[in-house]
């Protein structure tokens, strides 16, 4: 991808890696995490030459769930190979314990922006990096438990919507453009939680 961008242009204004995957799968730890900041890293010469270079990735609040440490310690430290060594047995284990695999690579991008954001590679250059982080939101992904009473009461446990219930995409669609777009000015460093309230829930008043 990178390479098809830069024969296409020598400028990119904004980069949006939205791609991810909820799959309890290997593919969640490339698609979420490795994908997303192989993205926004592969194409930052081509941000460099823009007047006014901004990221969005797309993280979640899943990101406030329970995380795997070690496994969270090899995406920082861009260790696929150990990643995958902890990720897999998850994935085999299922339920929960496959689940950490989201959850982890979602909080992964949360730190990986806060780490980045403000650096000479970022920042230094005049680049904003922020991210989105959806609540439960209504797609083909999640269609299948909204069909169901039960489902949607597991989908209400898990993670509670108190301002009119689970978002549309294009809810998040429309941050997903501000966060890209020039009228960003100077946000940058910021998850900005799209989740109906979950984040105030999950943390109450200890974090703003």
């Amino acid at each position: 991808m990178v390479e098809e961008v830069s024969q296409l242009t020598s400028v990119v204004d904004g980069v949006v890696a939205n791609a991810g995957t909820s799959l309890q799968a290997p593919l969640d730890l490339p698609i979420n995490y490795f994908g997303a900041v192989g993205t926004v890293e592969g194409l930052l010469p081509l941000l460099n030459n823009s007047d006014a270079p901004r990221v969005c990735i797309t993280g979640s609040a899943a990101s406030l769930h329970p995380a795997n440490d070690e496994l969270l310690d090899a995406m920082l430290n861009g260790d696929r190979a150990t990643a995958a060594a902890i990720g897999e047995p998850l994935v085999a284990a299922g339920g929960m314990a496959g689940y950490l695999n989201y959850s982890s690579s979602k909080q992964a991008v949360a730190r990986w922006v806060r780490r980045n954001a403000t650096t000479e590679r970022f920042a230094g250059a005049g680049i904003a990096l922020n991210a989105v982080a959806p609540g439960v939101v209504i797609t083909p992904m999640t269609g299948q438990l909204f069909a169901t009473e039960e489902g949607r009461q597991q989908m209400e446990q898990g993670m509670p919507s108190p301002l009119n219930g689970p978002a549309r995409a294009e809810d998040i669609a429309a941050a997903i453009c501000f966060l890209s777009s020039t009228a960003v000015g100077k946000v940058t460093v910021q998850v900005l939680f799209v989740d109906s309230g979950y984040d105030a829930l999950t943390r109450g008043d200890s974090s703003w």
